[in-house]
């Protein structure tokens, strides 16, 4: 579930705390966590709503200024299924930030986080890319993913899928355009490619 930038923030702020969506079937469920830009969000309640209770209060806790705008905002993403009001709260920060800044982990921690890498790099039908993907980033912060996608012949919306995954890590920190490396992600790429 996606929320422009003004919608983030005014959920940060606790301005705002509602969303409305028109889905076929919802795709979250009450509990789920969401990462976003301005830290962890929570679904804390999911109802199929009819069009008549929708009110002007839920339009202005949605973040917009009248019931009309709220349709419109509504049928932007689809004109077809159910309509669905989504609380929602920040409930803190996102613990990937944390987990990005700590770079010093005992052996234990980075045998255990060296064995995750491992695991990826196995389950992939392309073969091993874990310490590629962190190189590559390394020596390229900023650059689109496209443009890295491009230099090792992979699709872009799957290094993007994987990036993510090492982003779940810790690893990489997502920029306005492309990625950098984390501290947590230099020591792992110290131990994996010390050259």
């Amino acid at each position: 579930m996606l929320f422009k930038n003004h919608i983030l923030n005014g959920i940060a702020r606790g301005t705002i705390s509602v969303a409305f969506r028109r889905w076929k079937r919802a795709n979250i469920k009450k509990g789920s966590q969401l990462h976003t830009a301005v830290g962890l969000i929570e679904i804390k309640s999911i109802a199929i709503v009819a069009d008549i209770d929708i009110t002007e209060s839920d339009a202005i806790i949605a973040g917009c200024s009248t019931r009309e705008e709220l349709f419109k905002e509504i049928n932007s993403f689809s004109d077809e299924g159910d309509i669905y009001r989504i609380e929602v709260a920040r409930i803190g920060a996102d613990p990937r930030e944390v987990l990005r800044e700590r770079d010093i982990m005992t052996e234990e921690e980075l045998l255990a986080l060296l064995t995750r890498l491992e695991r990826l790099d196995k389950a992939s039908s392309r073969g091993p890319w874990t310490t590629d993907f962190l190189c590559l980033i390394d020596k390229h912060p900023g650059v689109r993913a496209m443009e890295l996608a491009a230099a090792i012949g992979w699709e872009t919306e799957k290094l993007k899928l994987n990036v993510r995954k090492l982003k779940n890590l810790g690893l990489t920190i997502s920029l306005g355009t492309g990625y950098k490396i984390s501290p947590r992600g230099k020591t792992v790429i110290a131990r994996l490619a010390p050259n």
